[in-house]
């Protein structure tokens, strides 16, 4: 009555002079009913004040705010309703004290007292409802304090602030969007919450946010938000890191190459998901979609973008001060105009180019970031085919930056060909075959300085010989093949290291060699794979490894599918190319006599095959030859033979290839393929007429011989020397064997 009385006399400083009695001498009293008297005193204050109560707002709140704190929870049940009753006649006018109502409420929610916490649960909505009417919400001035209450671990504080998100999400005039940056972290850390009900009002909340950037996509501050989803997407939590890969699906789809530079983050949290089992099956999902998304990103023009700045520079002064004279000087202002044209459509290019594509590519940290996954053994296999796949597409779209990595990629690449599975070796495969391949990794010459300044002896990286590098005696037959494509400088780089790798890991070698080779064989060009090897064999100072590397390539040389054309390039040695090619594989092939006889056979160099077999008699025959003798005669009775055996038909003009067969019938025990050969043999017509008369006209095998140009006899001299750098190493095996024996008796 007293107000009222007050209000109508308009006495402003009555009006304050009784607000503060009742502020300072009752509601902040020390006497607890004297605190209750002046909390209802303040609120009829206010009814009495009506509309002009927003002009004493601040004098009216603060004490009861300050009652919020009162030990005693009735007295902060009394504030409760004394504010309601405030901020109800107050309505708008109390918007510019948001953030402290907010502040005090926010304390309320998470209040032990049932009666304390329904009485702030009503304060809550009557001003969640005075926010959705109004137009003059001051969003900038609240966000601040939302983002600090946000990271409250008490669940009703959090059940607080997502139900105000909620209402300002849903509220028109009030763009949140905006300041999403601000408050995502927190979001994500209260979709953790041990309850089910707050995890599912913040998975609503995010949902809604979703959907608006879906709408507004241009409006988006991606870039700010792409690190926040990058660590939720590894959270331990499902449900946080199902939400997060969610969303960074959606921004890699929406933002496009503006997450490029947030690459290596978000394929250090998406990787490992691709190896989940079914347990996690929908982080799996969208982890994939997330990865082929952002793969989709890197672009051709990633390779070129740091070639094309570099050439927008001034041209250099001439060095020389001399005049110039009228012609010349006219020559030069039309060069500099041509130049000053050209340059202006690079910059134009450029700068369209830049504004397309916007932002560049941070090859080196994803880089990193592979290399990191290729390194770790625990990973999952589908997380190193991922990496593979990456790897590959690097080289694909930025071929000349990728090449600044090689080297550093090189030896984990090498070592992926022993996974246990065969899909990543595959993976391994083609990228390695792309490195040996692309026309960004060739240097000048053959390769890099690295490449040239290798030696043999230190089993490195060997260039095979050009012809015309050829000495005169002893490199008959090493030209590398000008008909095979050139190829850069890593393909020998990793025909060596390849080799190094089966010599030291012979299981690999006798697990996965042949098909390591057969792949790499589709993937690149057989002949320079052939070729290539067969030259750093022939250097090999382990003869032993040597012997049993030669075994293997030549079994894929005769069985696989994938040499079919090789095969038959073999076989008729029509080219100077093919001559060269068998020329180079017979040297190597001379570590394994029986592969060496059947090279002579595929490349129907009967004669030499009959002159070699001559030669095992001077050789060990240990179980191991016969074995491969053995195989040898299994190998004649394929079909990949089927021309030799066609041509012991025609006796006259073969008669080489029959005594060839019958010297390895010779060899062989009493087996399963003797009586294989010699029925095979019983079959030739007429056997009396193997030998040649005098004077018959010459057979296939001579007319070859004399049209090659091959020197045989220097071949089957470098036969003969091979084999006896074998048996002196199999003395000394077995010197050293029998000195240990002797040291174990004594």
């Amino acid at each position: 009555r007293l107000v009222r009385e007050f209000v109508a006399q308009n006495n402003t400083s009555q009006i304050k002079h009784v607000i503060q009695i009742l502020s300072q001498e009752f509601a902040l009293s020390q006497h607890p009913h004297s605190r209750k008297g002046g909390l209802i005193g303040l609120a009829a204050c206010s009814i009495a004040l009506g509309k002009d109560s927003g002009l004493y707002l601040k004098e009216l709140i603060e004490p009861v705010l300050t009652c919020f704190n009162d030990a005693d929870s009735r007295l902060r049940y009394y504030a409760c309703e004394a504010l309601y009753n405030i901020v109800k006649v107050a309505r708008g006018s109390v918007l510019p004290h948001f953030n402290v109502l907010f502040d005090g409420l926010s304390k309320l929610a998470a209040d032990p007292d049932p009666n304390v916490k329904s009485g702030s649960e009503l304060l809550d909505r009557l001003l969640k409802d005075i926010v959705t009417e109004s137009n003059q919400f001051d969003l900038v001035g609240f966000i601040p304090l939302l983002r600090e209450r946000i990271y409250s671990n008490n669940q009703y504080a959090r059940q607080f602030i997502i139900s105000w998100i909620l209402v300002l999400e849903s509220v028109p005039d009030i763009n949140l969007l905006d300041y999403l940056p601000e408050i995502l972290d927190g979001l994500f850390q209260i979709l953790g919450d041990n309850s089910k009900e707050i995890r599912k009002m913040c998975e609503v909340a995010l949902g809604e946010f979703l959907k608006e950037i879906k709408k507004n996509p241009s409006s988006v501050k991606f870039a700010e938000m792409a690190n926040i989803l990058v660590i939720h997407c590894q959270a331990a939590d499902d449900l946080i890191q199902l939400t997060a890969m969610c969303w960074m699906r959606e921004f890699i789809q929406l933002a496009g190459r503006v997450m490029l530079p947030y690459s290596s983050g978000i394929l250090t949290a998406v990787l490992p998901c691709l190896s989940y089992d079914d347990r996690k099956k929908n982080i799996k999902e969208v982890a994939n979609v997330c990865n082929q998304s952002l793969m989709k990103l890197v672009i051709p023009e990633d390779d070129e973008m740091d070639e094309a700045k570099q050439s927008i520079t001034l041209p250099a002064e001439p060095a020389s001060e001399e005049p110039v004279s009228k012609p010349e000087a006219a020559s030069c202002g039309e060069s500099l105009l041509a130049w000053a044209i050209t340059s202006m459509v690079k910059l134009l290019s450029f700068l369209c180019s830049s504004e397309r594509i916007q932002v560049t590519l941070n090859l080196d940290g994803i880089v990193q970031v592979l290399d990191c996954h290729l390194h770790d053994t625990s990973i999952g296999m589908m997380t190193r085919i991922a990496v593979l796949k990456w790897l590959y597409h690097l080289y694909i779209k930025t071929p000349r930056k990728m090449f600044r990595h090689t080297d550093s990629l090189f030896p984990i690449l090498l070592r992926t060909l022993s996974d246990e599975s065969d899909e990543v070796i595959l993976k391994d495969l083609e990228v390695l075959a792309e490195i040996a391949s692309s026309p960004a990794g060739q240097t000048e010459g053959h390769g890099s300085s690295e490449a040239t300044d290798l030696r043999p002896s230190q089993v490195e990286l060997h260039i095979p010989i050009r012809n015309s590098q050829l000495s005169s005696s002893g490199t008959k037959g090493l030209e590398c093949s000008p008909s095979t494509p050139t190829m850069n400088s890593y393909f020998y780089k990793f025909m060596i290291n390849l080799l190094k790798r089966f010599s030291s890991e012979r299981k690999l070698l006798e697990t996965r060699g042949a098909f390591i080779i057969r792949q790499l064989c589709l993937l690149l060009n057989a002949e320079n794979i052939f070729h290539s090897m067969a030259d750093i064999l022939l250097r090999e100072e382990d003869l032993k490894f040597a012997s049993t590397m030669v075994h293997t390539l030549n079994t894929i040389l005769l069985t696989s599918s994938e040499l079919f054309q090789l095969r038959n390039q073999l076989k008729d040695l029509k080219t100077p190319e093919s001559r060269n090619l068998f020329c180079c594989l017979y040297r190597s092939w001379c570590h394994n006599p029986v592969t060496t006889v059947s090279l002579c056979f595929l490349t129907q160099n009967y004669k030499h095959a009959y002159d070699l077999i001559q030669k095992f008699g001077d050789l060990e025959v240990t179980v191991d030859f016969l074995t491969e003798v053995d195989k040898l005669v299994q190998l004649i009775e394929c079909p990949i033979f089927t021309y030799l055996r066609l041509q012991l038909l025609d006796v006259k003009n073969n008669p080489y290839l029959i005594k060839a067969l019958y010297g390895l019938l010779m060899l062989l025990p009493q087996s399963s393929a003797f009586q294989l050969l010699s029925h095979r043999l019983q079959c030739v017509p007429n056997p009396e007429l193997m030998q040649p008369a005098d004077g018959t006209k010459a057979s296939a095998g001579s007319k070859r011989s004399a049209a090659s140009n091959i020197d045989y006899t220097e071949l089957l001299q470098h036969f003969e020397k091979v084999q006896n750098k074998h048996l002196e190493a199999r003395h000394q095996r077995a010197g050293r064997a029998e000195q240990l024996d002797r040291r174990v008796v004594l």
